[in-house]
């Protein structure tokens, strides 16, 4: 790939807050951005240089972006792939639709993981009740149920305790179709963000322990306990196994359990992701600007911590009210995303604190 001097237009596919700052880093290296997004709140659209509102699948739509984009990416792994295949053979698109295609599938994405050495848990597709009592006997309870499609944040999984759990279980997540996990015994929570150029050369970030409540992130933070530190590099190396498998251009976040046994892979993201949020201060160069250097073919950045400690939290709900308090903190750095109303289990923001002391 010809390398995207300052100046060039990145196309994102999506108008949330990952957009918002991946937007933000673009213009610090000097180049534009072009959002589109069919709603109508595009925090996106705030910092970007231009807005498009439109549904992804208009062709004469995609058409006008890829002729005033020199590259296109996207925020989010539930948009259409359909859209972001036409657009590549329009323009360059990174990460490729392969990736974008993998991810979207739980099924698709344990059964690439387990073919390139990787561990997950216990597994197996279900497209019918009958299908899940089969899987139950087999991999046994408690386990977790989880749409094929279309989950995140603890959205479409339901956990089951007994067999006798199954039928409500399965109409719970609307009877589609699923996979089943066995459950998986494990001290903490982690992620691996990595970024891979078009030459294939890769850096990745320390990996943070990932704290969840209701099933959204709640706390990210840094230098990780011991239990995650000695799996880092089997997890990292795992990571860039999978980015090396899809060719893959931009910043990767795969997700991991801690056990005892090592790592165990729980689900991969081919995009920016919540838990780098803290390398916009905590590192020297955050994940948002090396996914803009990795698409546009420039040098990877420094992934080293600039603090001793870092922590991220992130503001759900009416918990970003709190913005005025947070502000009068010394080593506090907030980031409120520009949404209209704050609700129950929505990102409203994020404070990253770094602690030198």
């Amino acid at each position: 790939m010809t390398l995207l001097p300052p100046g060039s237009t990145i196309g994102i596919l999506g108008g949330g807050q990952l957009g918002r700052m991946l937007a933000s880093a673009a213009a610090e290296l000097g180049y534009h951005t072009h959002i589109l997004a069919p709603d109508a709140e595009s925090v996106a659209a705030q910092t970007a240089s231009s807005f498009t509102r439109a549904d992804y699948h208009s062709r004469i739509v995609l058409d006008e972006m890829a002729a005033r984009c020199d590259v296109v990416t996207y925020e989010f792994e539930n948009i259409a792939i359909e859209p972001v295949t036409y657009l590549s053979t329009q323009v360059p698109v990174h990460p490729a639709p392969q990736a974008l295609g993998i991810a979207q599938d739980r099924a698709n994405e344990k059964a690439f993981v387990d073919t390139i050495g990787g561990r997950t848990a216990p597994w197996r597709r279900v497209a019918s009740l009958d299908e899940l009592h089969a899987a139950i006997d087999e991999i046994g309870t408690p386990a977790i149920l989880k749409t094929l499609r279309l989950g995140y944040d603890g959205k479409g999984q339901v956990r089951i305790a007994t067999r006798d759990a199954a039928e409500a279980a399965w109409s719970d997540i609307g009877q589609r179709p699923a996979i089943l996990e066995g459950f998986v015994e494990f001290s903490h929570e982690f992620s691996i963000i990595l970024a891979r150029g078009h030459d294939g050369s890769m850096v990745s970030y320390p990996p943070p322990w990932n704290e969840h409540k209701d099933g959204i992130l709640a706390r990210s933070s840094l230098p990780a306990p011991a239990e995650i530190a000695n799996q880092w590099g089997v997890a990292a190396a795992l990571t860039g196994r999978i980015a090396d498998q899809l060719n893959y251009v931009g910043v990767i976040a795969c997700e991991f359990f801690a056990t005892a046994e090592g790592p165990v892979f729980n689900e991969m993201a081919p995009r920016v992701h919540n838990s780098g949020h803290w390398t916009i201060e905590g590192a020297v160069c955050s994940q948002f600007e090396n996914h803009i250097r990795a698409i546009c073919g420039l040098p990877l950045g420094d992934t080293a911590l600039t603090a001793p400690a870092v922590e991220m939290v992130n503001l759900i709900g009416a918990e970003a009210d709190d913005w005025l308090t947070i502000l009068a903190e010394p080593g506090a750095h907030l980031h409120l995303y520009g949404k209209g109303s704050a609700r129950p289990g929505r990102k409203m923001g994020h404070v990253t604190r770094m602690k030198r002391d």
